[in-house]
C-alpha cells in the first residue's frame, strides 16, 4: 500500500492481520519470498482503515489482530492499543501500566519489536523528556503520525 508515509507491506490471512511492514527506516522491510499476493479480506479491510486514518476520518482502527509474540510482548501491545489517538505516553508509564515499573527498558524492546504498528500504535511512546525516541520505520515517520494526530511536539 502506498501511503502518506511510504509504502507499506500488509500481511494477514482469515485469522487476522499479522503484521505491517515499512519500506524504510530500522526495521525496513517488504514481503517474505513465501507470502503470495491474493485477495484477503482483512488485508484489504486494513489498507482501507489505513486510508481513512490517514485522510484523519478514522481514530481508532476495529481489526482482528494476530501479533506473534511473547505473553508479556502481548502485554504491553494490549496496553498500546489504550493510548488514545493522539496522545502520548513514556516508556515508564507504559511500564506502570501493565504493573512493572521497573521494566521501562523490556517495555521499550517489546514497544519496538511491535509486527503492527500504526494499527498498535506504538508511535504514541516517547522519552520521558518530552523527546521522540526510537521508532521501527524511523523518527521520521513517527513524527509525522504523530503530528497527523494533531499531537504538538516540544
Amino acid at each position: 500500500m502506498e501511503s502518506p508515509i511510504g509504502w507499506l507491506t500488509i500481511a494477514g490471512d482469515e485469522d487476522g492481520l499479522h503484521c505491517i511492514l515499512f519500506h524504510e527506516g530500522n526495521r525496513a522491510s517488504g514481503p517474505f519470498p513465501q507470502w503470495q499476493r491474493a485477495g484477503c479480506k482483512i488485508v484489504d479491510e486494513t489498507i482501507r482503515q489505513l486510508r481513512a486514518y490517514f485522510e484523519k476520518g478514522l481514530t481508532r482502527f476495529d481489526l482482528p489482530l494476530r501479533p506473534e509474540g511473547t505473553p508479556f510482548q502481548q502485554k504491553v501491545w494490549r496496553e498500546l492499543g489504550e493510548i488514545p489517538y493522539g496522545d502520548v505516553i513514556s516508556y515508564g508509564e507504559l511500564a506502570r501500566r501493565i504493573d512493572r515499573p521497573k521494566a521501562s527498558r523490556a517495555v521499550g524492546a517489546a514497544n519496538g519489536s511491535n509486527p503492527i504498528p500504526i494499527v498498535i500504535p506504538c508511535h504514541r511512546v516517547i522519552g520521558s523528556n518530552g523527546k521522540l525516541t526510537g521508532y521501527g520505520g524511523g523518527l521520521r515517520i513517527k513524527e509525522a503520525l504523530l503530528q497527523l494526530e494533531g499531537f504538538r511536539l516540544f
